[in-house]
């Protein structure tokens, strides 16, 4: 069973954390989930990573702020550049020593290239490699749903005037009943030709547990980043970039440009699947990690000065005094 954390942000925020495997495992993933989900959207990955590598590789998920188990947060921090700067304060947490990967499926992703960009020294001393699931380093250059760039445009007008509402609802959490209604539209968005119902039921329960503040207030930011100069600069890292070619929020040329700017990088769209690759297509996912975490841990490591986790007060476990 993981370990369960929480790490307190300058800000206040409470952030819900667990862990697997020991500080001075020889390296450390950190899995970040999407937009209104949350870390439980890894479980596939995080029972084949224990399977496969056991205490050699330290597994965190972290719940985003106003996100999932997470508290919610002032209106102004609802950014990816506050989530690339709780991502560097959960690293000095509870990462433990040794190198990271970081593996980040949608706004996930992009919360990476947002630490890269915002603190580069202290990414280049952390991280040993990457893995991008279904996301972009363009915000919505490419997004269109899977439908006519004209209908695209009217449909992203009104979630962005929608998404400003939300955005003023502060810790509210959608209604139940109303998402279980959605279902369908959920399916159809985040979906490929397949769908397990258990997943459809685990996204659901993560869109219920979302703040409606988090919903609304991080559409802005998720639709204007750019940050394929910042990949660029991290080309000397093994990395994989994986994506769904049914994908309707961040389709193939999503990924293809990440690849592009990370010449090394092992691309994989997988046929039929859509954005939630890590529920549609595990074993994909699960092997692109293993893949990357393989070359981290068989390449030699410089010394380096030992680095203990933050004190107690900043990530304590749960239910301690």
């Amino acid at each position: 069973m993981p370990e369960i954390h929480e790490v307190r942000l300058p800000d206040d925020v409470r952030l819900h954390v667990e862990v697997s495997g020991p500080a001075d495992a020889e390296v450390t993933a950190v899995l970040l989930h999407g937009w209104t989900l949350d870390g439980r959207a890894w479980h596939r990955q995080l029972a084949a990573l224990r399977e496969r590598f056991g205490d050699a590789v330290r597994v965190v998920t972290y719940d985003a702020r106003g996100h999932g188990r997470s508290s919610c947060m002032a209106l102004p921090t609802a950014t990816l550049a506050q989530l690339g700067d709780d991502l560097a304060a959960v690293l000095d947490a509870v990462a433990g020593s040794g190198p990271v990967v970081l593996v980040g499926h949608s706004m996930g992703g992009m919360t990476i290239m947002e630490y890269a960009h915002r603190h580069p020294a202290h990414f280049a001393d952390r991280t040993a490699g990457l893995v991008f699931v279904s996301t972009t380093a363009e915000g919505h250059t490419h997004t269109v749903y899977g439908l006519s760039p004209r209908i695209a445009r009217l449909i992203r007008l009104a979630e962005t005037t929608g998404a400003g509402v939300l955005a003023r609802c502060g810790a509210w959490r959608p209604p139940r009943p109303l998402l279980r209604a959605l279902q369908p539209s959920i399916r159809w968005m985040l979906f490929g030709d397949r769908c397990d119902p258990t997943d459809i039921r685990l996204v659901t329960s993560a869109v219920a547990r979302a703040t409606l503040r988090s919903i609304g207030g991080f559409r802005a930011s998720i639709g204007t980043q750019h940050r394929l100069a910042t990949l660029a600069r991290l080309a000397h890292l093994p990395a994989a970039a994986l994506v769904g070619d049914r994908d309707r929020l961040t389709p193939p040329p999503c990924a293809e440009s990440i690849a592009a700017a990370l010449p090394a990088t092992e691309l994989t769209v997988c046929p039929g699947a859509g954005h939630m690759l890590m529920m549609e297509r595990p074993d994909e996912v699960s092997g692109a990690v293993t893949g990357v975490l393989r070359q981290v841990l068989d390449r030699p490591v410089p010394a380096r000065t030992a680095r203990a986790a933050r004190p107690v007060d900043a990530a304590r476990p749960v239910g301690a005094e």
